[in-house]
């Protein structure tokens, strides 16, 4: 292929996942389906002209998701508004996150051990990706919830793409080093990591603060996102949870005033930091579109449809969205007595975490993957289903939210106009300053 071509390609693919993006936010059908589905036809075509040597996807697709993971991370943190009126809906978050996590793992390494005949091990490790909850999906589809929904999706989501990686790497170091995977050392022994690596991303997160502050040089921010990602190859390099100090770096980026302790606030111009911080926000919401908008197309690109010849994906797949779908109708009945499902119950897509994990565990040695029937297929039509389930959630609820808005509409000007009616006086009240 050469420069000419790639120079048309390139730029036409950005500007298809823009305009996949801008019919997203119109339809709420989500961009990743077509992202993926390009991907796809863009191979077919190309496997029909004879070229079928592209090997070296195997290496870009997890650099690629590795990035956009820190970068999806870092900017689902930005998102996260932390104000004491809104610990209840966080905790709220983060107990939905950590429960259906669980519960899901439980119930598929259940399944997968007694229908699928797997292995524990290979059971458990393959449940874990599948039970993440994607925010890069789950964070813009949100769009068209109320507020109070929308916010709750956020934290979610953001909760559950972290301790699903934690999960993972903590299951992995266990079977690695054939100990328990639950027992009171191993797990005492994580919370004292965790609380580690929160004590030095707290360090970490003062130094990068000093160097926004201090750097006179009109390129900084990409310095920072290196920094970061240079942090997360170390963690990973020493098995430590690093993704909490991208987290961690984030919370105090979008919440500057409020968390960040006295004596640090005495070093910051806090209106010039909260505008830089503003940029750097905007420069990470764009890195992530172009990762995420290449790592989906790769994805797809990497997926042949001659490897669908057969109908077990489908039942396997459906199966798996079907007792995830029921958990979380469970959990959410539970916890808000309402019978009748909320939107939110739909609001559980599956996507590049998901991948990346699944990428990861062909990389394990002491699982054999060759005869497991959760593949990338499987894969493929768990997160296209967990998209369209999600998708009529979406859909469901703006069709509410216009009815009620008509009802609305229907009810309150006839009340406004008797009010005005029966007020003569309320016209010369309007003018009053609405501060007495």
């Amino acid at each position: 292929m050469n420069t000419l071509i790639i120079l048309f390609v390139f730029p036409l693919l950005i500007i298809f996942s823009y305009m996949f993006d801008a019919f997203a936010r119109k339809t709420k059908f989500p961009s990743v389906i077509l992202l993926m589905f390009t991907g796809i036809i863009v191979r077919a075509i190309t496997s029909a002209y004879g070229f079928d040597d592209f090997g070296f996807l195997d290496n870009l697709i997890p650099v690629l998701g590795t990035i956009g993971l820190i970068l999806i991370v870092l900017e689902g943190a930005l998102e996260l508004e932390i104000r004491k009126e809104k610990l209840g809906l966080i905790l709220k978050g983060f107990l939905a996150a950590l429960v259906l996590l669980i519960l899901n793992i439980a119930a598929l390494q259940w399944v997968f051990s007694n229908l699928f005949q797997m292995s524990t091990q290979l059971s458990i490790l393959s449940a874990i990706p599948l039970a993440i909850i994607s925010s890069a999906v789950a964070i813009p589809s949100a769009a068209s919830l109320l507020n109070q929904e929308r916010e709750f999706v956020v934290y979610e989501s953001t909760f559950s793409d972290i301790l699903g990686i934690m999960i993972f790497n903590y299951a992995l170091r266990q079977f690695e080093a054939q100990q328990d995977l639950i027992g009171t050392t191993p797990l005492v022994s994580l919370f004292l990591q965790i609380l580690g690596v929160i004590v030095i991303s707290l360090a970490i997160t003062y130094v990068l603060f000093r160097l926004i502050r201090q750097i006179d040089h009109h390129v900084k921010f990409f310095l920072i996102l290196a920094l970061l990602i240079l942090v997360y190859a170390f963690g990973k390099l020493l098995h430590l949870p690093a993704l909490v100090t991208i987290f961690i770096f984030g919370i105090f980026l979008s919440n500057v005033k409020s968390l960040l302790p006295r004596f640090l606030k005495n070093y910051l111009d806090l209106d010039q930091t909260e505008k830089e911080l503003h940029e750097f926000h905007i420069l990470t919401a764009e890195s992530t579109f172009i990762v995420r908008t290449f790592f989906f197309l790769f994805f797809g690109f990497s997926i042949q449809l001659t490897d669908f010849n057969s109908i077990q994906p489908l039942f396997y797949g459906g199966l798996i969205i079907l007792v995830m779908l029921l958990l979380r109708y469970v959990y959410f009945t539970a916890t808000t007595f309402k019978i009748k499902p909320s939107s939110l119950v739909y609001m559980s897509p599956r996507g590049l975490i998901s991948i990346l994990l699944f990428i990861q565990l062909k990389e394990v040695e002491f699982i054999d993957l060759t005869t497991s029937p959760i593949d990338e297929r499987v894969l493929l039509i768990v997160i296209l289903i967990s998209m369209l389930v999600m998708l009529i959630g979406t859909l469901k609820r703006s069709e509410q939210a216009h009815l009620k808005d008509d009802l609305i509409d229907e009810e309150e000007i006839p009340i406004t106009v008797e009010m005005k009616i029966d007020s003569p006086e309320s016209s010369e009240n309007e003018t009053e300053d609405p501060l007495n």
